[in-house]
Parts: C-alpha cells; sequence; structure tokens
C-alpha cells in the first residue's frame, strides 16, 4: 500500500514560463538592469529562457545555476548565502548530475498546491536585485 498521495498537482507549463518570464524582465526593466532569466521544470530541464541583449553572456549560466539550486534545495537562493561560506553546513555539497550549484541569490523555487513544480533564476544584476525580480516572477504566477 501506497502512502504518495494521490492529489494531481497540474505541471508548470510554457505559458506559465513565459508568464515568468516576463514578469521578471519587466521588473528589471524597470530598474534599469539587463538580465537573463532562466525557467526549470520539477525535473530540472530547462523549460524558457530569455536573456536581454544587453546583459552579458555569462548570466545566462548563472540565471541557469541559480534556478537548479532553488530547485535542488527547494529553497530561494537569498536564504542559502552564508550556508556555503566556509565552514557552513553547504560549502562542500556535492550535487546531483555533477551540475555545481550556485548559491547566490536569485533563485526562487516555483510551488503549485504545496508542491515543487520548478524554479526561476534571474542573473544579471546585483544579487538581491535578481532576488526581487525573481520573487516577483513568482508571486504574479500564483
Amino acid at each position: 500500500m501506497s502512502t504518495a498521495s494521490t492529489i494531481a498537482v497540474a505541471p508548470l507549463t510554457t505559458q506559465d514560463a513565459e508568464t515568468l518570464l516576463d514578469t521578471a524582465r519587466r521588473a528589471a526593466e524597470a530598474a534599469g538592469v539587463t538580465v537573463a532569466v532562466s525557467v526549470l521544470d520539477a525535473g530540472g530541464h530547462l523549460l524558457a529562457f530569455r536573456r536581454d541583449d544587453r546583459a552579458v553572456l555569462i548570466a545566462g549560466e548563472t540565471s541557469t545555476r541559480k534556478a537548479f539550486t532553488a530547485l535542488q534545495l527547494n529553497a530561494p537562493t537569498a536564504e542559502l548565502v552564508d550556508a556555503v561560506q566556509p565552514g557552513g553546513p553547504f560549502h562542500t555539497l556535492p550535487t546531483a548530475l555533477d551540475r555545481p550549484l550556485l548559491f547566490i541569490a536569485g533563485g526562487v523555487p516555483i510551488h503549485r498546491d504545496g508542491r515543487l513544480i520548478g524554479a526561476i533564476g534571474v542573473g544579471g544584476g546585483a544579487p538581491a536585485q535578481d532576488h526581487e525580480f525573481a520573487s516577483a516572477a513568482v508571486q504574479a504566477l500564483a
């Protein structure tokens, strides 16, 4: 007998991903910041990506890693910064898929009906700004 819940949860859709991308981009644009935004599904697959033409190229990889970190640890990356300092609990944490985690604010997990369905990562601004843009996008999806 399985104890797993049988409640169906709607997955993160491409329409959801577009809403997330647009909201984060508009928030960044309003703040005068150029960013890259990545949206991952619950399996860690890139569902959607957008990079402002003026954003540095590394912002794209950064946004994806932020989303991956938020997804793997099911927590906003802004809350994890202290944990990765030398001597912190995640300083030497091995990662799944041999993908390094990036513990800089800007990654936020996405939940629906109390379940993790994906994550968004924003890169290109200051860490606090990236977190703000990602959080605004997740709130708009709710």
